[in-house]
């Protein structure tokens, strides 16, 4: 077995990835009128006279981006295919498949998987047009993948024990026994996976492992996804929780202000600051290149960008597109200096926290 295989292997036996919140349906997202984008890179719009099949594998949830892929699909007349599955499992199936991968593009839930298949030179390198849409930090360094929308990492808490002055400006601080019996967190869910990575990359090893424990000596409440994390603390069974930013917003969406919930963001640089994307890559081995970069070039407009922002309530990432209400802009979070890519060693982070009695 190819190593890169055997270690994204390993990720899905040990754990349960979680691929994305299976809150915010994708009939909540604005329509996509991907064709009348004039603010697009030069090929943003898909052309009519592209043709052919074109075949996604996407770490994203289908309720997630099915209005999107069906609306590119009307606009561009191409036969979309879409494999679902986790992000992780997706990764070791194209390394599994080789030169023989149908597969055109590959659409994950997080940069640390992108960057796993383009270390084994798997994707190929992106128009300067289509990269130069996002932010160089939102985007490989070797030009290979583009993030499509941002996640910021936070901390849930229950406004009705708790108030902003009551949190620490680093997560790390939460080791403090003083929150003994009241957290909650999801140590088998990939975005969270991802932030203990790039703790390892900020901090060290010995600095992540040492947090590990550190919270799991105040008894943290233990749960599936983050979904779950933040419905126990509405639920009063927790009072604070690790999690992506979305799901408290999407839970206020739904059920109102009265939502008990709220999200706390960390100082700047802080690890727990980690702002995350899901991305985009084009396969080398793809059969229709072509579509693929049409369908990428129309994430990436502003259209594009609006679906997945104002229906998800996830952070678009092209600067023209403003960010849904309610989100402290990405300019302002101070999200720690790493290259995305280097989220990559998901085995190493698994190891560690099984070292650390985590999981």
């Amino acid at each position: 077995m190819h190593p890169s295989i055997r270690l994204i292997t390993l990720t899905m036996a040990a754990v349960v990835v979680a691929a994305g919140c299976a809150a915010g349906a994708a009939s909540k997202a604005p329509s996509a009128n991907l064709s009348a984008d004039p603010s697009a890179a030069s090929s943003a719009a898909p052309n009519p006279s592209l043709s052919g099949t074109l075949t996604i594998y996407s770490g994203r949830e289908e309720e997630l981006i099915a209005g999107f892929v069906d609306t590119f699909r009307t606009e561009s007349g191409i036969d979309v295919q879409v494999k679902y599955g986790s992000t992780s499992e997706l990764a070791a199936t194209i390394l599994e498949e080789g030169d023989a991968s149908p597969a055109d593009l590959f659409l994950a839930q997080d940069a640390g998987a992108l960057g796993a298949i383009a270390a084994e030179g798997r994707l190929i390198a992106l128009p300067k047009a289509t990269l130069d849409r996002v932010e160089p930090r939102f985007r490989s360094d070797a030009g290979v993948w583009v993030g499509v929308t941002g996640r910021a990492r936070v901390a849930a808490y229950d406004t009705r024990v708790l108030a902003e002055t009551d949190l620490p400006s680093s997560i790390l601080d939460f080791v403090d026994p003083k929150w003994r019996g009241k957290l909650a967190w999801a140590p088998t869910n990939g975005s969270f996976q991802a932030f203990v990575t790039a703790l390892r990359i900020l901090r060290g090893d010995e600095a992540a492992k040492a947090w590990l424990e550190g919270i799991q000596a105040n008894e943290p409440k233990v749960f599936e996804s983050n979904g779950a994390v933040v419905a126990a603390i509405a639920a009063g069974e927790a009072q604070v929780g690790f999690v992506n930013h979305y799901y408290v917003l999407r839970q206020i969406a739904e059920q109102g202000e009265s939502f008990p919930v709220r999200n706390f963001w960390f100082a700047a640089a802080d690890p727990g600051a980690l702002v995350n994307v899901a991305g985009i890559g084009i396969l080398t081995t793809a059969p229709n290149p072509t579509a693929a970069q049409a369908f990428l070039d129309a994430a990436l407009s502003t259209e594009g960008q609006r679906y997945f922002s104002v229906g998800e309530s996830e952070y678009p990432l092209v600067p023209e597109v403003a960010a849904p209400s309610g989100l402290t802009p990405l300019d302002e979070l101070g999200s720690p200096d790493i290259d995305l890519s280097d989220l990559s060693d998901l085995s190493g982070t698994l190891q560690l926290m099984q070292e650390a009695g985590v999981l």
